[in-house]
């Protein structure tokens, strides 16, 4: 059995690599919904503070939500255990605590990525070179994904790390949503409308799902089938039932090769299995707020009990 130290490592270097590249994700929602603003752009900043989780911390030291001082939070600044340079700082330390476990090529993608996202962020970012550097923070994570995928044996070490990557990548998902739905959307009158779509299509480009979204739905934008695709479409990589079919799956390899079944098997085949058997209807007549916040937390919980299982404390 790996070591609950190695397992640990390689599971937090996942999330953290993939947590700074969502939280590019999340500057971009911002910055993209800006355009469609219909009331001060500090409260979608705020918005976007509060899906992230790290509204009260910003609030701490910071009293203005503009663009500036917001970005510059979520991208650079060290207080913010989420923001891009701290994420990647602590993906690159589990990376080197794991360093033995891992191909040449991941390791060197994990060092190349850190340097640059040290370069990019080593001053503020003017709002008129926000998009590039999003895009640089994206490509510096695929390209260690990449590195990953391509040169990693598919062995428990492999499996600890996708269970990583997927549980941040399906929390990301959520709170993406949830900026839009719950926090940006200025009253029930606008929902159906132009804006209303243009802010649907907008969380679609900022989870890269634009064009698969076109090829699976011709083009119609409408917030039942968007929704749809990003919770419930088990081939869309960035939904919540492919992040958690995936989470399955490495749990079951772990317990096929462990010998032993743990509670957080049960937990990911019941969230597995209500995944499969929700209805996006019966999402909205819950209330998708309320659906995602409840899954916010139970992926969290899922977190928690890994490390349990796994004795990564």
């Amino acid at each position: 059995m790996l070591l609950g130290r190695s397992a640990n490592g390689l599971f937090w270097m996942a999330r953290y690599i993939e947590r700074a590249e969502n939280m590019a994700r999340l500057v971009d929602t911002g910055l993209r919904l800006a355009l469609t603003q219909t009331s001060a752009s500090s409260d979608e900043w705020a918005s976007v503070l509060t899906s992230a989780g790290v509204r009260d911390l910003f609030e701490e030291e910071n009293d203005a939500f503009d663009t500036a001082t917001v970005t510059n939070f979520l991208l650079r600044d060290t207080g913010n255990p989420s923001s891009v340079l701290s994420s990647i700082d602590t993906a690159r330390m589990n990376a080197r605590m794991v360093r033995t476990a891992l191909t040449r090529e991941t390791w060197e993608s994990v060092n190349e990525a850190w340097m640059s996202m040290h370069r990019m962020l080593k001053r503020r970012v003017d709002e008129q070179d926000l998009p590039a550097v999003l895009d640089a923070v994206k490509r510096e994570t695929a390209l260690i994904r990449g590195a990953f995928q391509g040169t990693m044996l598919r062995n428990e070490i492999f499996d600890f790390a996708q269970i990583g990557t997927m549980i941040e990548r399906a929390d990301n998902t959520a709170r993406i949503l949830d900026v839009k739905y719950y926090v940006l959307l200025p009253s029930a009158a606008w929902v159906g409308s132009p804006l209303d779509n243009i802010q649907w299509q907008t969380i679609l480009r900022s989870v890269s799902a634009l064009r698969s979204y076109r090829w699976t739905h011709e083009g119609d934008f409408n917030p039942a089938n968007i929704a749809d695709y990003l919770i419930l479409n088990r081939r869309m990589p960035r939904s919540l039932a492919f992040c958690y079919r995936g989470i399955r799956d490495s749990l079951d390899y772990l317990a096929d090769e462990y010998g032993v079944r743990q509670s957080c098997n049960e937990m990911a085949d019941a969230k597995v299995e209500k995944l499969k058997t929700a209805a996006v209807s019966d999402i909205f007549d819950e209330g998708l707020h309320e659906f995602l916040s409840d899954f916010i937390r139970d992926n969290a919980a899922l977190g928690n009990q890994i490390a349990t299982d796994f004795r990564f404390h």
